[in-house]
């Protein structure tokens, strides 16, 4: 195994600067092993591990525990939609530090609070963003790194890209993530040539043997071209990348005028979005685990360019780093032909 340093290798443990981020329903215990044990780092995601693969929680960490003593990580999604989310998210936080968890990446609201908890036990966490002002209100909340979600990214994709994102965010002082639209290794080398500590995949995790998504989901990423990925906001109630099934393509990607509206408004929008939401996570699970009879709603990302085969992880998390430990063609050319190479 090749092992890349960064600053995001450093603080968190690991081996090799790749996250297999958090998906739901994809985040099965297997797949979150395999990363972390071929010396990347996989995340829990909570709400799947306990709802579609039905595990406790603590009980589902210690068989990802059985399976690697490498770290792992835990997604926190900090918005404040209820009372009782909240608790149950505190309540889960607690038993994933009692149970060794040391790298959190939390998402939607003010991380404040988990960072007080995992700083409490020299653990490490970053949020998601997507553009400066979210950069700087996670900073204040005292996140150590932050993931840079993009414009070609799966689930909730940001608006800018990959290099827009670096140019803007790259002189605040902490490690970035990039997490979208790398699906083979030269997109991975590409990210952390542009001035990425690490780079955070989905798409191409689903397309492994591990992962417990149906066969009809990895062979729809297989088969997929970035200009087959559209946005929908009949998900969640906002835009979520999706691969243009014909399902899709039959029920359109834009909400009713009705719900359009209710989207938009200050006070209405929480409970459409919550509508949205309870609605899909039923059709999300049941496409993703049982296949093409149901309606059919696949996540994924503009990676799926780069996706040509579905294959265990812990290979693809060799091949990533074996690529980014090979001298690239400049460097290569310049330590081959000295002279050539410019003088100080």
């Amino acid at each position: 195994m090749s092992t890349i340093a960064t600053p995001f290798t450093t603080q968190v443990g690991i081996e090799v600067p790749l996250i297999c981020g958090a998906m739901y329903p994809c985040s099965n215990p297997e797949l979150i092993a395999a990363v972390s044990e071929a010396g990347g780092i996989g995340i829990v995601q909570p709400i799947s591990l306990t709802y579609v693969h039905g595990h406790d929680l603590r009980e589902g960490l210690r068989k990802i525990r059985a399976a690697t003593a490498r770290p792992i990580g835990f997604n926190a999604i900090v918005e404040q939609s209820s009372r009782v989310y909240m608790d149950r998210m505190r309540r889960w936080i607690d038993v994933a530090l009692e149970e060794g968890v040391r790298f959190f990446i939390t998402a939607l609201g003010d991380p404040r609070w988990v960072v007080e908890r995992v700083h409490a036990v020299g653990g490490v966490v970053y949020h998601d963003v997507t553009e400066r002002r979210f950069a700087d209100k996670a900073l204040a909340g005292g996140v150590d790194g932050l993931i840079c979600v993009n414009d070609r990214a799966g689930g909730h994709a940001g608006a800018r890209s990959p290099e827009a994102l670096m140019t803007e965010l790259g002189d605040l002082g902490v490690p970035l993530i990039c997490a979208g639209g790398v699906g083979d290794e030269a997109d991975f080398v590409r990210a952390l040539d542009l001035g990425y500590a690490g780079v955070q995949l989905g798409t191409r995790f689903i397309a492994t043997t591990e992962c417990r998504a149906h066969d009809d989901y990895k062979r729809a990423i297989v088969d997929a071209a970035a200009d087959q990925i559209v946005l929908t906001d009949k998900i969640s109630g906002v835009p979520v990348s999706v691969i243009r099934t014909p399902y899709v393509q039959r029920v359109g990607t834009q909400a009713n005028p009705i719900m359009r509206r209710l989207l938009q408004h200050p006070r209405a929008k929480h409970y459409a979005r919550m509508y949205y939401s309870l609605k899909s996570v039923w059709q999300l699970k049941r496409a993703s685990l049982q296949g093409m009879s149901y309606k059919d709603y696949f996540q994924a990302g503009k990676s799926v360019d780069g996706i040509h085969a579905v294959e265990p992880a812990g290979a693809i998390v060799a091949r990533f780093a074996a690529a980014a430990a090979r001298p690239q063609p400049a460097a290569a050319a310049a330590a081959a032909d000295p002279v050539a190479a410019p003088s100080a």
